[in-house]
């Protein structure tokens, strides 16, 4: 199951994670969002172990949208060792999810 992403867990679960950690900045209300949640969590069993997967509600955590730029949603973005390492905008295949973990 994807993790949950919040303002109170990020750093934590983001920032200091051993593995490479992939957001899906997301809202509710968001069509293409939707659509791409069956793949999130798919890939996040999948790849248990081997990377963090998780989605972050931009409308419960405004401030962290804005400090990494999120301006269209879905974005997903690939964290390793902390730092931003490569972003998707828009909704995406889990190959392609896959590919940006891997890579």
């Amino acid at each position: 199951m994807e993790k949950k992403f919040t303002t109170a867990n990020f750093e934590d679960e983001v920032l200091k994670a051993d593995k490479p950690v992939l957001v899906d900045f997301y809202a509710d209300w968001c069509g293409p969002c939707r659509m791409m949640a069956p793949i999130v969590e798919k890939l996040a069993e999948e790849m248990a172990g081997e990377a963090v997967i998780g989605k972050l509600n931009v409308d419960d955590c405004e401030e962290i949208a804005m400090k990494y730029g999120v301006m269209n949603i879905p974005t997903v973005i690939l964290f390793k060792n902390g730092q931003e390492v490569n972003r998707v905008i828009g909704a995406q295949s889990q190959e392609v999810l896959e590919k940006l973990v891997r890579s």
